[in-house]
């Protein structure tokens, strides 16, 4: 269904993103069109109502759809829609992660991690259920697209699945129950803005005490509003922190051009 829905779009006159296989956008001087496709759903946007509502009666009569109105729910993210702001969450998602760990009467907590926690292999630890604390790090990951306030703290933990022991598992714990206080968070995108693409990186050095590498991190806002995150360990380790600091710096560079 995806690849007829894909050639679909492409015969009108759609262009395929060169970054992102799944999406076509159909522009011309005055209007701007975007589909973004996922098995045999559509979410349709553009800068003409008519335009789009054009595009789906022609989808229409090529295949037996329904149009569901506008975006609400897609994919386990919830969206609100106002009038000069988009909300994006995870709510009902990260409700469904507490009761899948078996933490629906657990306490909340106020952060996702605790300050300057080092973490080990911990070769001499308890050993834990390795399917269930991977499958627990796989929802976590996917929450990490509407949640940046948990980026870090999901990417440590998920540095010591291939031996998984008790002290990994209450780090874990402690993320779900700052989830647990926190389902309600997400994203907010304002309509209008200046248009800038403003970015911020930063780095720590030699946190990690097993290889002693750094780790990168970076925001970047367009027209203020959040757009792309990520934090990640350096793939070499620095002999100081400004080498630290830089390799941070590239990172962010090349995001910076990409985007």
């Amino acid at each position: 269904m995806e690849c007829e829905i894909g050639s679909s779009v492409k015969n009108p006159g759609f262009t395929r993103c060169a970054h992102e296989q799944a999406v076509y956008v159909k522009e011309s001087s005055k209007d701007l069109l975007i589909v973004g496709v996922y098995v045999d759903d559509l979410i349709v946007t553009g800068a003409s109502e008519t335009l789009v509502s054009t595009f789906k009666k022609e989808m229409m009569k090529m295949f037996d759809m329904s149009d569901l109105g506008m975006l609400s729910y897609y994919l386990g993210i919830e969206v609100c829609q106002s009038k000069g702001t988009i909300t994006i969450s995870h709510a009902g998602y990260a409700k469904k992660i507490i009761q899948c760990a078996g933490m629906a009467e657990c306490n909340p907590c106020k952060y996702p991690m605790e300050a300057k926690l080092k973490l080990t292999k911990d070769e001499d630890g308890v050993d834990v259920n390795a399917t269930d604390y991977r499958r627990l790090i796989g929802s976590l990951s996917y929450l990490v697209n509407t949640r940046p306030d948990i980026s870090y703290s999901v990417g440590v933990i998920s540095r010591f699945m291939e031996s998984l022991k008790v002290s990994h598992l209450n780090a874990l714990k402690q993320i779900v129950r700052y989830i647990k206080g926190t389902t309600d968070y997400g994203l907010v995108y304002r309509r209008g803005g200046d248009g800038k693409l403003l970015g911020y990186s930063n780095s720590s050095h030699g946190v990690d005490i097993i290889d002693r590498k750094g780790t990168t991190g970076m925001v970047f806002y367009f027209s203020g509003n959040l757009i792309s995150w990520n934090s990640s360990k350096q793939k070499t380790m620095a002999l100081s922190s400004c080498e630290a600091e830089f390799i941070a710096a590239k990172m962010a560079a090349c995001q910076a051009l990409c985007l």
